[in-house]
């Protein structure tokens, strides 16, 4: 007899983690850690670099074994997450993520061979049920959304570095919807343009959501909880970060008053045993404190975590403007990238550069910091103008074999070492750290060290392309505090669209080939972003083809031209094969009515597949003839 109450029971087992225990190599991370994460509810997970957020999840996905306590979810449940790029292969990135559907790919790959009638009746339905037919139009849509066009979907992963691989791995378990869905810091690997489309995204995804983060923004818009990891222990908390940061305040508040008004209570009771324990007269009542002070559940008044700090080396001040360009271009080669720039920089500008991916940003950043040459116009700096520069790359391009002190030292071989630590404290580096192998300490720990090896000669103005990557909530609070009181000029790059509303004053669009002031304000960019046609990023595009094409620019047109023939080629096997099925008188025979309607619709949708790959050919061909005329 089939238990109804016991079936409805199992559907309703959410994600418990219960009284859970884990250390890494002698260092406790949990003990004696629980909360409930309801089925469908979005939560963000949050706390300090190292606490054991990502550790957490290999919990949860059951890559490590507890040393007590459990997890449990749902029978069946799904899980996925984004655990590494995609393979640099010849597979396109619209295959490549469809095939993140495995029961979709297994089914389909049966569906060519089953000759059994009753199991291709049941192949059908469950594609049907799972709604395999919209799977190829519900891919592009992701990866256009996360920057990639039409024709980017059709190119093999081979084309794209190990930063735009990561976004279709992103896009591949978004496709595949797991019931359970972990991010771990996603937006590390996506621009503004596709860190507000995500944010968007998760806001509708249909299952549950855990999203390890230190972005407010998406704190804010796109979970409905905070899952707080502090002290070895975790905390849910419902509503968005904002709401979880007042809450946690008041907590603390009120903690701390009651940890005051015990002390209090406790040195009273302790003043009265101490002047009267020797009085007999007065024993009784010395005796009866002494219980009362042991009965007393002590409470802890909350640590005040050591603040987080980035210490930034005061330039001295130089006459204006300390940067102007009129009539510039600058470019690769001779490829010109941006044009018309007409650009002025002031020692306390702070601006922020908006734009596409692929549009001339970093470009614009390597010309600024003279790392790239300008190739027209004028271009004037001041004499003794310094400049510092942090890319996300330099923290990767650290001696991992070496401490931060060993770095310093190369840097400043004639300062002491009490010099040389302080400048490692002033970025919140302590003792413990400066003496620890950068290939062991944490992103956020390597990241600032790379900001203040950027900073350190004292620099004048300012590039920062993406450093709040790896950076904690707090660390990403002490350094809007430390860029605002910084009295250099700064230019942000940057997707955390709560640091550049606090720090940036300024916005330049980099859009069409050359750099415009943007009048309006960060919010009505980014509505703008979320309306536009496109809303996410583009990737950097192919270079243009010159004039006169190369020989290996046009053996790679040919490519595309065989590429998008074989697809149509596919695509029109498929289409004879459906309509011979369709076309024969048996196929109507009986009552087959559901069936002919999945075998019809699946028809439309190749129909519709080949339009789109015909279109392709085509533009594909032009581009040939273009190259070889």
């Amino acid at each position: 007899m089939i238990d109804a109450a016991a079936i409805l029971r199992q559907t309703r087992i959410m994600l418990k983690i219960s009284d859970i225990a884990y250390s890494v190599e002698g260092r406790p991370l949990f003990e004696g850690a629980s909360a409930t994460i309801p089925t469908g509810h979005k939560v963000g997970l949050i706390g300090r670099n190292g606490a054991g957020k990502t550790t957490l999840f290999r919990l949860i996905r059951g890559e490590l074994s507890l040393e007590g306590g459990s997890i449990t979810l749902p029978h069946r449940a799904r899980i996925g997450g984004v655990a590494q790029e995609v393979p640099s292969n010849e597979v396109s990135l619209i295959d490549t993520v469809l095939a993140a559907d495995k029961e979709r790919a297994a089914l389909l790959a049966e569906a060519e061979t089953a000759t059994d009638s009753d199991r291709i009746a049941e192949i059908q339905t469950r594609l049907s049920d799972i709604d395999a037919w919209s799977a190829e139009a519900r891919a592009a849509s992701i990866l256009k959304g996360l920057g990639f066009d039409h024709e980017d979907q059709l190119r093999p992963c081979s084309d794209y570095s190990g930063g735009w691989r990561m976004r279709v791995a992103l896009a591949a378990v978004l496709f595949s919807q797991p019931d359970y869905l972990l991010l771990d810091e996603p937006t590390n690997y996506l621009d503004l343009e596709g860190a507000l489309w995500l944010e968007n995204y998760l806001v509708k995804y249909p299952h549950t959501v855990l999203i390890i983060s230190h972005d407010r923004e998406l704190l804010n818009r796109s979970v409905g909880a905070i899952l707080h990891l502090d002290e070895r222990k975790l905390a849910y908390y419902t509503g968005p970060y904002d709401q979880f940061a007042r809450q946690r305040a008041e907590q603390r508040a009120v903690q701390a008053a009651a940890a005051k008004k015990q002390q209090a209570q406790r040195e009273h009771l302790q003043a009265f045993v101490d002047r009267f324990k020797a009085k007999a007269s007065k024993a009784k009542q010395a005796q009866s404190r002494v219980k009362m002070l042991e009965k007393m559940t002590p409470i802890t008044a909350p640590e005040d975590a050591a603040r987080v700090v980035f210490t930034f080396p005061k330039p001295e001040e130089l006459s204006p403007p300390i940067i102007a360009i009129e009539g510039g271009s600058t470019g690769y080669d001779d490829k010109v990238v941006l044009k018309n720039l007409n650009l002025r920089i002031d020692q306390d500008d702070r601006i922020a550069l908006l734009g596409k991916n692929g549009q001339g940003k970093s470009t614009l950043a390597k010309l600024l910091s003279s790392r790239l040459d300008p190739m027209g116009g004028k271009f004037t700096t001041s004499s003794k103008l310094r400049i510092g520069f942090f890319a996300q790359h330099q923290v990767d391009e650290l001696y991992v074999d070496e401490t931060p002190i060993q770095h310093l030292m190369r840097e400043r071989p004639a300062e002491g070492q009490a010099r040389l630590r302080a400048r490692l404290a002033g970025f919140g580096l302590a003792a413990a750290q400066a003496e620890t192998e950068v290939g062991r300490l944490s992103g956020g720990q390597k990241a600032r060290l790379s900001l203040l090896l950027a900073t350190l000669d004292a620099p004048h103005l300012l590039i920062l392309d993406e450093p709040t990557n790896h950076l904690d909530i707090e660390s990403r609070e002490a350094l809007v505090e430390a860029l605002t009181a910084y009295t250099g000029a700064v230019i942000l790059v940057s997707h955390d669209m709560h640091l550049l509303t606090l720090v940036a004053d300024r916005l330049w669009l980099v859009k069409d080939g050359t750099v415009k002031p943007y009048e309006d304000d960060l919010q009505a960019y980014r509505k703008l972003l979320l309306t536009a046609e496109k809303p996410a990023g583009s990737k950097p595009k192919p270079k243009p083809v010159a004039k006169k094409a190369s020989r290996d620019e046009i053996l790679a047109l040919r490519a595309d031209v065989r590429k998008s023939e074989q697809r149509i080629e596919k695509l029109n096997e498929m289409a004879d094969k459906l309509a011979t099925k369709l076309a024969d008188p048996s196929f109507y025979e009986g009552d087959k009515l559901g069936e002919m309607e999945i075998w019809q619709k699946k028809y439309a949708e190749v129909r519709d597949a080949q339009d789109r790959a015909e279109d392709l050919w085509m533009k594909a061909l032009e581009k040939l003839e273009k190259a070889e005329s």
